[in-house]
């Protein structure tokens, strides 16, 4: 949440003129929302937005994200899996958080709610950790037994040479 937090919090808008606007695509706020929720620790990544609609060239970014946005508020769901091991209702309180003060501080938005759906669990993180233990494990194994044949070879060489010297 770190990078969030150079983010400026209150924009002066007392420059605009009388009866001019500005308005926000629900993509463009979908964007902000899937980047701030996915740097969120504990979040392993989002999901599939059931009724989804924003197919834009952001989708990636955009996956497990929906918005309504009005003329001064926006709401969002955000759909997602939690990793294994990582308290979820911290993870899904941070991940609130952060998009709201992401979304308020980039487009002004009042962000009226945040409703955070966990869909799943991921064990990839621990699988891979189990994975990576196993791979050290045949390394470790496989120099061992070139360690075992490097001396084998060693002590070969050494009755030949004294074989050779015999013969002399």
């Amino acid at each position: 949440m770190a990078k969030k937090d150079n983010l400026p919090l209150n924009v002066d808008l007392s420059d605009m003129e009388a009866g001019s606007s500005i308005t926000y695509a629900n993509e463009v706020v979908a964007i902000i929302a899937g980047v701030a929720a996915s740097e969120v620790e504990g979040i392993a990544g989002m999901v599939n937005v059931p009724n989804g609609n924003l197919l834009g060239k952001n989708r990636s970014v955009t996956k497990g994200v929906k918005v309504e946005t009005g003329t001064e508020e926006a709401s969002v769901d955000l759909y997602v899996t939690v990793e294994y091991g990582k308290p979820i209702q911290k993870a899904a309180q941070d991940a609130q958080e952060s998009v709201r003060r992401a979304i308020e501080a980039m487009t002004g938005l009042h962000v009226v709610r945040v409703d955070v759906h966990v869909q799943g669990v991921s064990f990839e993180k621990e699988n891979s950790a189990l994975s990576a233990g196993a791979q050290n494990a045949v390394l470790e194994a496989g120099t061992e037994a070139a360690e075992e044949a490097a001396a084998e070879d060693v002590a070969e060489q050494t009755i030949e040479a004294g074989e050779a010297d015999e013969a002399n």
